[in-house]
C-alpha cells in the first residue's frame, strides 16, 4: 500500500439515507484522477452511526463500483477484540486487499492490550491488516515498540500514524522490517514525512483534489522535491482548514462547494460553521487547482 489512498466520505441525502449516487461519482473521480487505492468506512466515512446493513451496503457498492481497478481496503475495528475477530471470521472479503483496523477506542487498553488485540484480529483476518494509531479519537497512543512488536507479524502490513509525533513516526521508520510501511494520517505532513521514510498517505483531502494531491504524493516519492513543495503549500491552507470544525464536516463541506455531494452529516456530528464554510469556499476559489 504505497501512495494516495483516499479515506472516502458516505454522502447522505437531506433524509439522512446514503446517496450511492454521490458516492459513485466520487469514487470514479478518484479513480481516473489517478489515486493508488480506496479505503471504505474508515473514520472519515461515519462509520460509527451507519447501521450494520448499510456497512454491508457500502462495503459491496464500494468494491462492486471499483471492480479491481484500484486496490480496496474495509476499515474494519473496534473496541471488543472478540466481536471483531466473530466479524472478521464471517466477513466477505471479495474485493478487498487488506483491512484497516483503528486501535481500541474508550476502553483505554494498555500496550500489552493494544499488542494481544492485533495479534487476534491478524490471526482472525483472511487479507493482510493495517494498523491504525490515532490518539486524538481513541485516547490512547500505540507506543513504537507495540507497534515494531506488531510489524514482525505475516499478517500486519503497515501502519496508518495519525498520532501527530514526528519523533514517533522517525522512531518507527528507522526500525521498522523491510515489508512493513508506515501510511500518513495527517494530510499535511505527508509530505515532509515521505522524504523521511513514510510511503504515502491514506488521505481526507484527496478525493477533494485527487489529481493534484496524488501527484505530490507521486513526485515525493520520486524524490522530485521542488515539484511536490509547490502542490503541497498550493493545497496547505485548505489541508488545515477542512479539519477546523471536524472531519467529516470540513471535507462534506468543500465536496459540496465542488458540487459533488451535500455537507450532510448524521447526529452527533453538525455541518460546519457558515464561516468555515465561507473560508473553504474562499481558499477554494483562490486556488486555482483542477479538483
Amino acid at each position: 500500500m504505497k501512495g494516495t489512498g483516499v479515506a472516502l466520505i458516505t454522502p447522505f441525502k437531506k433524509d439522512h439515507s446514503i446517496d450511492f449516487d454521490a458516492l459513485s461519482n466520487l469514487i470514479e473521480n478518484c479513480i481516473t484522477s489517478g489515486i493508488d487505492y480506496l479505503v471504505a468506512l474508515g473514520t472519515t466515512g461515519e462509520t460509527a452511526t451507519l447501521s450494520e446493513l448499510e456497512k454491508q451496503q457500502v462495503y459491496r457498492f464500494v468494491t462492486d463500483q471499483v471492480n479491481k481497478r484500484v486496490p480496496c481496503i474495509a476499515g474494519i475495528g473496534g473496541n471488543d477484540t472478540r466481536s471483531i475477530c466473530s466479524y472478521l471470521d464471517e466477513f466477505n472479503y471479495n474485493g478487498f486487499d487488506a483491512i484497516l483496523s483503528v486501535s481500541p477506542y474508550y476502553n483505554k487498553p494498555n500496550q500489552a492490550g493494544i499488542f494481544l488485540h492485533y495479534t487476534e484480529i491478524a490471526t482472525h483476518s483472511k487479507v493482510p491488516v493495517i494498523l491504525y494509531n490515532v490518539p486524538g479519537r481513541t485516547g490512547s497512543n500505540m507506543s513504537v515498540s507495540t507497534t515494531l512488536r506488531l510489524a514482525d507479524h505475516k499478517n500486519i502490513i503497515a501502519i496508518k500514524e495519525a498520532s501527530g509525533n514526528p519523533e514517533q513516526f522517525m522512531d518507527i521508520i528507522q526500525s521498522k522490517p523491510n515489508h512493513f510501511n508506515v501510511i500518513s494520517g495527517d494530510d499535511n505532513l505527508t509530505l515532509p514525512f515521505i522524504f523521511m521514510g513514510m510511503s504515502g498517505v491514506i488521505s481526507v483531502i484527496a478525493q477533494a483534489y485527487p489529481k493534484a494531491f496524488s501527484n505530490m504524493v507521486r513526485l515525493g516519492l520520486n524524490g522530485d522535491i521542488e515539484k511536490a513543495k509547490i502542490i503541497h503549500y498550493k493545497l496547505y491552507n485548505l489541508m488545515k482548514a477542512i479539519f477546523m470544525d471536524g472531519n467529516p464536516g470540513g471535507i462534506k463541506a468543500l465536496l459540496e462547494i465542488q458540487g459533488v455531494c451535500k455537507q450532510y452529516v448524521r447526529l452527533p456530528l453538525a455541518p460546519v460553521k457558515q464561516e468555515v464554510y465561507e473560508h473553504l469556499n474562499t481558499l477554494q476559489k483562490e486556488l486555482n487547482l483542477e479538483p
